[in-house]
């Protein structure tokens, strides 16, 4: 699930007041910084950000979960809340949000620790995304959490199809700069992949006529970064050629699926998993990222090894 962190926590950082607002369910903040997630923890957290607030700094920590957690997720926020108080001395604003709508059912959103002579309890928010009404968000349009809207629940009657057009459309209806809706967009299609059928988004983008737009997403190119790093990591920690060329492979087929369409890519997909060369697989990697249009790609992996 690695591409949908990917998403939440890029959306996060390009957009921070509104997640802030989001999860202290207030406007009234200011001067939101980003803070560096690797720090005060021995696990990496998602989401860390200083707020303003009341005439006071205070955290406001997020964390994604597409699954239940293991370990769960009370332990793993304990953990974490109390890490960041004692890195930071701040009050800890702790937010757990459920993309996908069987995550989370069961997290009660506190840890407690009932011994009869020294209970502890520990709470945060928790959000389920299948159970916020998004009809709001598209009303008040915060940017940032525009991509989420397709997750939330739709108005009464209103069919789960519908409701992922009119989300797209409002997207694209925003008065943005061209790379930043291409971002949304592409950000949008991806967090979709958790609720709807990857033909279904790929049929709405493209009656709004924005495959074009999202083909020059920065944020793809983000993302097949990513993708081409953990799959070095992956083979590192292996120590396996095999699963370097595997993972090769699936990753330099995520690039082309991002970036060009469904149908053309399809054709090409026997042939690059019949590809065991690694070094091989690295330059049409590169290639995928940067190549700008997929004939252009095509003629590199027609090209002799």
């Amino acid at each position: 699930m690695a591409e949908f962190d990917a998403v939440s926590k890029h959306l996060v950082q390009t957009y921070p007041a509104d997640f802030a607002r989001f999860a202290l369910r207030r406007d009234d903040l200011d001067d939101v910084e980003v803070l560096d997630t690797e720090q005060p923890t021995s696990h990496r957290i998602d989401s860390l950000l200083r707020v303003h607030l009341d005439g006071q700094y205070v955290l406001v920590h997020h964390e994604f979960q597409t699954t239940d957690s293991k370990p769960p997720m009370p332990l793993r926020m304990a953990g974490y809340i109390g890490r960041l108080i004692e890195h930071y001395g701040l009050p800890v604003y702790a937010h757990v949000i459920y993309l996908r709508p069987s995550a989370g059912r069961r997290d009660p959103g506190y840890y407690m620790q009932e011994h009869p002579e020294c209970p502890i309890i520990i709470r945060y928010k928790v959000s389920r995304l299948s159970q916020i009404a998004g009809r709001a968000i598209l009303a008040r349009g915060p940017v940032g959490l525009l991509p989420f809207a397709p997750l939330m629940q739709p108005p009464a009657g209103q069919s789960q199809q519908s409701w992922l057009a009119q989300c797209v459309a409002k997207a694209a209806s925003l008065p943005l700069d061209q790379p930043v809706k291409a971002n949304l967009l592409t950000g949008l299609a991806i967090l979709g992949g958790l609720v709807y059928n990857p033909q279904t988004i790929e049929t709405t983008i493209a009656k709004e006529h924005l495959m074009d737009l999202m083909r020059e997403s920065s944020f793809a190119q983000y993302l097949a970064e990513m993708f081409r790093e953990e799959a070095q990591e992956q083979g590192r920690k292996e120590g396996i050629e095999q699963g370097i060329e595997q993972g090769g492979r699936e990753f330099l087929l995520d690039v082309l699926a991002l970036r060009f369409p469904a149908d053309q890519v399809r054709p090409l997909a026997a042939r690059i998993e019949a590809i065991a060369d690694v070094p091989r697989l690295k330059r049409l990697h590169r290639a995928a990222i940067q190549a700008p249009n997929l004939e252009a790609f095509r003629s590199l992996l027609d090209e002799r090894p």
